[in-house]
C-alpha cells in the first residue's frame, strides 16, 4: 500500500507543478480566492511517536500510510486576529489507509518567513477528534488509550514557496489531551504537505 501511496503522491506533485499556468487562465479570478487561501494534500508516516517532540532518532518512519487534506482559509480582517498575528483558520483531515487512527482537526495556523527567502516556519494549534480507542483496544488495528475523543492538536513545520502558487511543507503533527483525561496516549505523524495558493 505504501508504494501505491508514494506513486500517487509523486503524481500529485507533478500535477501541482504543471497546474499553475493552466489554472490561472481557467480560474481568473478564482471563485475561492475571497475565502480560501490555500489547499494542501499530504503523505505521512503514521504514529512516529506517542509523545510531543520526541528525539528525531526515535521516530518510527516505517508506516507511510496516512493521507492528509487541508483547507487554510484567509485570516479574518478583524482586530482580534490581527492582534494575535493574523493566523489562518485551518480545517483538515488525516486519514490512515490501513484501518488505523484517523483524525479531523480545526486549528489556527501561523506562518513566519525566514528572512528574505522562500522558506518559512509554521505552527498550528487547535483541537482534533479521532477514531482511536479511549481506554484499551479490542484489536491491534487502532491506537489505545487516547482518553478523550476531543484532544489538543499541534502542528509544526518548515516549508518553502516553490512558486507563486505552490508550497511544500515538512510537518510534524501531534494530538493528545495534556493529561486532562485518565488516559493520554498521544499520536504523532510526520510527512510532507503540498499546497496550492489561490
Amino acid at each position: 500500500m505504501s508504494k501505491l501511496l508514494t506513486a500517487a503522491f509523486a503524481f500529485a506533485l507533478a500535477l501541482l507543478g504543471a497546474l499553475p499556468a493552466q489554472a490561472q487562465s481557467l480560474l481568473t479570478p478564482s471563485p475561492f480566492a475571497e475565502v480560501v487561501d490555500e489547499v494542501r494534500i499530504g503523505l505521512h508516516a503514521h504514529d512516529v511517536s506517542y509523545i510531543l517532540f520526541p528525539p528525531p532518532w526515535e521516530y518510527k518512519l516505517n508506516q507511510i500510510e496516512d493521507v492528509s487534506f487541508d483547507v487554510l482559509f484567509k485570516s479574518p480582517d478583524i482586530e482580534a486576529f490581527r492582534w494575535i498575528g493574523s493566523p489562518r483558520p485551518d480545517l483538515g483531515v488525516t486519514i490512515n489507509t490501513d484501518g488505523q487512527d484517523s483524525l479531523l482537526h480545526l486549528a489556527l495556523t501561523w506562518q513566519l518567513p525566514i528572512f528574505d527567502t522562500p522558506l518559512y516556519l509554521e505552527g498550528a494549534f487547535g483541537g482534533a477528534v479521532h477514531n482511536g480507542y479511549l481506554t484499551g483496544s479490542p484489536d491491534d488495528t487502532r491506537h489505545a488509550n487516547f482518553g478523550c475523543r476531543l484532544n489538543f492538536y499541534e502542528r509544526y513545520g518548515v516549508g518553502a514557496h516553490v512558486s507563486d502558487n505552490v508550497t511544500a511543507t515538512l510537518t510534524y503533527e501531534h494530538t493528545s489531551n495534556n493529561g486532562w483525561c485518565e488516559k493520554n496516549q498521544g499520536l504523532s505523524n510526520v510527512g510532507l504537505r503540498l499546497g496550492w495558493k489561490f
